[in-house]
């Protein structure tokens, strides 16, 4: 059974992502930190897509801030070959955020944390499937990346390095692995209505971020539209970016109404 993987899928983004390709006859694995989450939202989607393959499994990407968990990947994989389940889709959407990290002040071990769980362990993820991928004749990889890898924000400096260094991965995964028809690109969201858009509605009332040339923000559906593009139908698009950010990134700087 082909299916796509989706990592981070238990909220926000990862949630859309895995309701559209379900709701258009994918099957789908996911993967979440949590394991009572990750169960919770398994029956959830079973109940919704009924006749969608869905699969959740529980997995950490680090055993420590230095240490990528390689045997936890390895042993995922495993357990679906057993099943006859292919990854022909990555789709990576987990994200260690470094929120309430400071540049002067935080120890570097939160720099290598975030550098690991957004590089490092997605690496692994991506080495693991190419592997199946290059047996099966191809597959696609997407890393669902940033529009900060471009431009920063303040104290975020492992998160941002982390979205410019996975860039540099996506084109590298592009160029070695286009021989084995393994496609790989990545769409670079700017800000999208998470829960943290719904639980701080002063601060992103006024956020220059949110004033975008479109007027509007990015919601999961859109980066999950974007995802089912990139598996369906870029066939011959590999070391791609799509910026969706509603045009942030094209301005100098935001244009804030008055009023």
């Amino acid at each position: 059974m082909n299916v796509a993987l989706v990592t981070g899928a238990c909220v926000n983004t990862g949630v859309a992502i895995v309701e559209k390709l379900a709701s258009l006859g994918y099957g789908v694995v996911f993967t979440g930190r949590n394991k009572e989450k990750v169960k919770e939202k398994e029956r959830e989607y079973k109940e919704k897509f009924p006749s969608a393959f869905i699969f959740g499994y529980a997995i950490d990407s680090l055993l420590d801030e230095r240490t990528v968990d390689e045997a936890a990947a390895e042993a995922m994989f495993a357990l679906l070959d057993e099943m006859g389940v292919f990854v022909e889709h990555l789709v990576l959407n987990a994200a260690d955020q470094g929120l309430g990290q400071t540049l002067l002040e935080s120890p570097l071990t939160d720099f290598m944390r975030v550098f690991n769980t957004n590089v490092a362990w997605n690496l692994c993820l991506s080495r693991l499937a190419a592997r199946r991928m290059k047996e099966k004749g191809g597959g696609s990889i997407l890393f669902i990346n940033s529009n900060t890898a471009y431009r920063a924000i303040p104290e975020r400096t492992a998160y941002v390095a982390s979205k410019g260094g996975q860039l540099g991965l996506m084109r590298a995964l592009a160029l070695d692995l286009g021989k084995h028809g393994i496609r790989v690109n990545a769409i670079l969201p700017g800000m999208i209505k998470t829960e943290r858009w719904t639980q701080n509605p002063d601060f992103y009332a006024t956020v220059p971020s949110r004033f975008t040339p479109l007027g509007d923000v990015a919601v999961g559906e859109d980066v999950a539209d974007a995802v089912y593009y990139f598996i369906a139908h870029a066939r011959n698009t590999t070391g791609a970016e799509l910026v969706l950010d509603g045009g942030n990134t094209v301005q100098l700087y935001p244009i804030i109404p008055k009023e």
